[in-house]
């Protein structure tokens, strides 16, 4: 990557520390820094294995089970294209060893591989274990991005930033949310993560081992979500045109460079396609709307769903306002609203020192390249359902905010209150993830006030998580039906204890009775109607509820007769 750089390739970390010396503490961490980095990991995974049971399945949980137990059981990927199988199959895993298998579900049906993904959950009627299993196939994606985090900081920074990095990235509530649930979102954070790690290092050094990890975590992330065939190219082009720029290398030399990794490449390449190929179990095809026979043809296929996906928006909603393609501000209101604040200032830190040219790191720039780069991508997005979907862009920020917190604890013989700052931050930091269990899903920082619901909805807020909740309250106030409307599919009465549930309702004027009210359905769905009938004033936003059940459904009672209906 340049003179600099090559100076620096295979150097301890150390030497790339700035000179300042060490706090007694530093050291302490420096030197302990695997060991606390695994206990972090450990105490994370304990809670993310503490919400399983909690909740009920969320709204695309079935489905991506559904895809995974055919790849498994069936030998073939036919029930959607548009997600990869990396984590499909490995959330599938689980259920398949408890002996549960493809349901067979007719293909006629409405929404048949949803109800195929039903099945499979309430097969044996041991939903909550069976749940369980297949979240936890996801976990081990999870410890995959925390060893990014560390062996990111450890190679280019040092242990202690490396460490800090793991801890902050382990606490926060949005990563601990996706870590444990059916989805493809860990899968992609984890592997986009080591994609980039490993193209850095055989950048730096262009082995052949290297080249062949280049191309492993390349091939895994593409398995993970086909996000990453926008969000990584986007990231290896921001960092090197922020390299190009800083750096200003004579164009001679980049050429020569470039000639010389062009050996080790095509070795990254044939790995890579290999891995993607076995992904999909060296099936071969034709490609539609072609007649080309290629191999995994649903690699192409997924592709082209995306692409169309992405062409016709998704409905979404955002700050009062619902539309289906989105709005570029949409992924930069969500970060901030629902990133522990005390993180979001560590990251305002690093900023200001990297203007600075406080920090004294030579790569100090990359993960905010990673990191921008994602973001930039999210805001050209149509389908604006969640944060979920730049999930991975906390591992750049995690090493942002790790290195400010680094800075900040160096000056301890000159400024004191850095150190003290530090330690609230930490504190605060700690405090509002630790309080959130265990609803990381919904979390949001003190920026949303009381009422998120008016800010997003739908994966950030209700994905349909509350029905167990539901189910137990309804249960405490003796009620024997409720009018429920949400977007979740469920087998309510008979596998949630949802009492005899009514599912058709009123919309201008409320029903008597319980009545409890998904916030997606209402805030994003508009109880059904799509803003067909704007000239109504839907009877939910007249009356408050009675209280929230969880954090996203609402729930009231109207007694017969009441003259508020």
């Amino acid at each position: 990557m340049g003179k600099k750089r090559r100076q620096l390739k295979d150097k301890p970390a150390a030497v790339q520390t700035p000179s300042a010396a060490h706090p007694e503490f530093l050291s302490f961490i420096e030197k302990r820094a695997s060991l606390i980095a695994i206990a972090a990991v450990i105490l994370a995974s304990a809670r993310i294995i503490a919400t399983y049971t909690v909740f009920n399945h969320t709204f695309d949980e079935p489905v991506h089970i559904a895809c995974g137990m055919e790849w498994l059981d069936k030998g073939v990927y036919t029930w959607e294209a548009q997600h990869p199988p990396l984590s499909r199959v490995a959330g599938a895993i689980g259920p398949y060893l408890l002996g549960v298998r493809y349901q067979n579900q007719d293909r006629k049906v409405e929404n048949p591989k949803l109800q195929e993904g039903l099945k499979i959950l309430y097969a044996g009627h041991h939903y909550d274990l069976t749940l369980a299993m297949a979240r936890l196939g996801i976990l081990p994606f999870f410890w995959i991005a925390c060893l990014v985090v560390y062996e990111w900081g450890r190679r280019y920074f040092n242990r202690t930033v490396a460490v800090l990095a793991v801890c902050s990235f382990s606490f926060l509530p949005p990563v601990l949310a996706h870590a444990g649930l059916a989805t493809t979102d860990m899968a992609l954070t984890a592997f986009l993560g080591a994609a980039f790690l490993t193209l850095m290092m055989w950048v730096e050094r262009p082995t052949p081992a290297r080249a062949a990890w280049f191309g492993l975590c390349g091939g895994l992330a593409i398995l993970s979500k086909f996000s990453c065939l926008v969000f990584f190219p986007a990231a290896a082009g921001a960092a090197f045109l922020w390299y190009a720029a800083t750096e200003r290398p004579p164009v001679g030399h980049l050429f020569q460079q470039f000639r010389r990794r062009l050996t080790t490449l095509p070795l990254a390449a044939l790995v890579g396609c290999l891995v993607i190929w076995g992904g999909y179990r060296f099936s071969v095809g034709k490609v539609p709307p072609t007649n080309l026979v290629l191999p995994a043809p649903e690699l192409y296929a997924g592709i082209r769903e995306v692409q169309i996906h992405n062409r016709g928006g998704h409905y979404s909603y955002l700050l009062g306002e619902r539309g289906t393609q989105g709005w570029w501000y949409f992924f930069p209101v969500v970060l901030a609203v629902k990133t522990p604040l005390a993180f979001s200032i560590l990251v305002g830190v690093w900023v200001f020192l990297a203007v600075k040219r406080r920090l004294g790191f030579q790569l100090n720039w990359v993960p905010a390249a990673f990191a921008a780069s994602i973001m930039a991508v999210g805001m050209t997005s149509h389908i604006n359902i969640g944060l979920r979907h730049i999930l991975p862009i906390y591992i750049g920020l995690s090493l942002l905010a790790a290195m400010a917190a680094y800075w900040m604890l160096q000056q301890v013989g000159e400024r004191r209150w850095r150190v003290v700052a530090v330690a609230l931050l930490a504190a605060w930091f700690a405090a509002s993830s630790l309080l959130s269990h265990p609803d990381y899903l919904p979390y949001f920082n003190e920026l949303a006030g009381d009422h998120p619901e008016n800010i997003v909805a739908d994966s950030d807020l209700d994905w349909g998580q509350d029905i167990k909740r539901l189910a137990k309250r309804l249960k405490e106030v003796g009620a024997q039906e409720v009018t429920l409307s949400t977007a979740l599919v469920a087998d309510f009465e008979t596998e949630h204890g949802i009492p005899h549930r009514i599912d058709k309702m009123d919309v201008i004027h409320p029903p008597s009775g319980w009545v409890a009210i998904g916030i997606s359905w209402w805030k994003e769905y508009r109880l059904g109607l799509f803003d067909r009938f704007p000239q109504y004033v839907l009877w939910p936003d007249r009356f408050p509820p009675a209280e929230k059940v969880g954090k996203s459904i609402l729930l009231w009672y109207f007694p017969p007769g009441s003259p508020d209906r």
